[in-house]
């Protein structure tokens, strides 16, 4: 049995076994998008190299077997920066939206696709839990959110962008009709407290967000109720009070505590918040200078210094977001809450204090000539629903309408697609090799799958998977040269080449250019 050494970890392993698996028998993960177990090694897309002694160059670790004496190294600069370039290269060619427009340009980076299709199958109770994820006021935000996610909706291009804002106010108002309205779970107390310093959007989204974490939270606002600036200058005709108490009511159900009126640097001193709890985050909206020297914080005509990712100051546990973006856009106030809350749980768990990760994704970019229409087809062609209501929200039967609307721009596996795990691990970039791009292309024929070959990488593990499964036609790969594609033999259909191995194949594809239509 050949002994050999893996990043100083040596292991005995059976003739015949590939340095890939002896790695991964090891804990060691090498990203391998060409590769399945059962299947051939393909060695195509050159992200699975290691470097082993004696080689005078890299070598694909799925298609090489072990040998008694080996020693391997995984994780050299020299073997990194080569898996990088690999990954680049295979964005360069990738034709897709990981994100959605919408769901890119949202302050929030709210799932809208994922909210949409849970409206449009009537799983609205997933669709609330999709939404609070990001957002914690979207019955508000759905009344009074100036809708930039519109902006980015791809169907504009075509006649009108979905009504994003109007569907978010439908799930929301339908949930807070309800017996009893989501309450999302929270983690197990961490014994942990912050003292929030005003609370309007922006704090009541950090007190939600920390109280799901498990920190307890203790808002003080100098008003007689919390709500801030959505109290101020907003007609009844817009937002409703009720509305906006009702919402701050489902923050004090996960546990909030409010003090009001309680006046931090009057009739609480900032020092005393300091002591008393483990963190302190300022969100009072606009702070002039008599307000900072009351809190005993430092002050520039922006308001009080933060990092603008990280939002802390420089005194060590208090954090602020007075000066991070001065505007006056809620869906921001709210998003901006939800990202402190993240630092502060780092803070407060003792992790590296970086500030909310940003999602990897790739751009399909503008559309060319001809392709509104190819993501129209399986899209209802129906004009945007008004609000027919006196009040601005949507029926049932209008908000269905104005869901089957939505183009599903986004990629139908983004957190099980390969290449873009990956691709953010090794800080890979999507625009590092410029090329022209393909058409987009999408086959819609099979009832259950849905294929995109602008996303596939010829990996070859589908049409290795097809033939296994005994498919009359299967998959194949088709064309010459450059133009090479993984297509069903003689132009026929994706229903015809996969009769009883489609789920096989969407499960072994490594990028999401086989997906299913819905979720299973």
């Amino acid at each position: 049995m050949p002994k050999i050494t893996i990043d100083n970890q040596p292991i005995d392993v059976p003739e015949g076994t590939t340095v890939l698996a002896a790695a991964r028998s090891l804990g060691i993960d090498i990203p391998a998008l060409c590769y399945r177990d059962g299947c051939e090694p393909n060695t195509a897309c050159m992200t699975c190299v290691v470097k082993i002694n004696g080689a005078p160059n890299l070598v694909p670790s799925c298609g090489r077997m072990v040998e008694d004496g080996m020693v391997v190294e995984s994780e050299t600069d020299e073997v990194r920066a080569s898996r990088k370039a690999a990954l680049e290269l295979l964005l360069s060619d990738h034709l897709g939206d990981c994100m959605a427009p919408c769901h890119s340009v949202c302050p929030a980076r709210m799932n809208i696709p994922l909210m949409i299709r849970q409206i449009v199958s009537g799983r609205l109770g997933e669709a609330i839990e999709t939404v609070k994820a990001d957002i914690a006021l979207p019955a508000v935000l759905g009344r009074i959110c100036p809708a930039p996610c519109e902006k980015g909706c791809r169907r504009g291009q075509h006649d009108a962008p979905v009504a994003i804002c109007l569907l978010k106010r439908y799930v929301a108002d339908v949930d807070l009709a309800a017996a009893r309205p989501y309450r999302p779970e929270t983690l197990p107390s961490s014994g942990k407290s912050v003292a929030i310093v005003g609370a309007g959007p922006t704090g009541l989204a950090a007190a939600y967000y920390l109280l799901r974490h498990g920190h307890a939270c203790t808002v003080f606002d100098d008003r007689d109720a919390a709500g801030g600036m959505l109290r101020d200058g907003v007609g009844e005709d817009r937002l409703p009070r009720e509305v906006l108490d009702a919402e701050i009511a489902t923050i004090a159900a996960v546990g909030a505590e409010f003090r009001t009126p309680v006046r931090v640097g009057r009739d609480v001193a900032m020092g005393e918040l300091r002591r008393d709890f483990d963190a302190v985050f300022v969100a009072a909206g606009k702070v002039e200078q008599a307000d900072a020297d009351a809190l005993e914080l430092p002050w520039s005509p922006k308001g009080i210094p933060a990092d603008r990712k990280t939002f802390a100051t420089d005194l060590e546990g208090v954090f602020a977001a007075t000066s991070v973006r001065q505007q006056k856009m809620a869906v921001r106030a709210v998003a901006d809450g939800k990202a402190a809350a993240a630092a502060m749980d780092q803070h407060l768990t003792g992790l590296p204090v970086v500030g909310e990760p940003r999602p990897f994704t790739v751009h399909l970019g503008r559309l060319q000539d001809g392709e509104i229409e190819r993501f129209m087809v399986d899209a209802s062609d129906a004009a945007r629903v008004e609000a027919a209501d006196e009040a601005g929200g949507l029926a049932e039967a209008e908000a269905l309408a104005e869901a089957r609307r939505c183009l599903h721009c986004d990629c139908r596996r983004p957190n099980d697609c390969a290449l873009r795990t990956y691709a953010s691990a090794y800080g890979a970039s999507p625009t590092k090799y410029k090329a022209a791009r393909r058409t987009f292309e999408q086959h819609l024929q099979h009832s259950r799958v849905i294929y995109e070959p602008g996303k596939c990488i010829d990996c070859g593990l589908c049409v290795q998977v097809a033939a296994a499964a005994g498919e009359r036609l299967g998959l194949a790969f088709v064309g010459r040269g450059f133009n090479v594609r993984v297509a069903v033999p003689l132009g026929r259909s994706l229903a015809e080449g996969l009769e009883s191995a489609a789920a096989d194949c969407v499960a072994a594809c490594p990028t999401g250019a086989l997906a299913f239509r819905e979720e299973e």
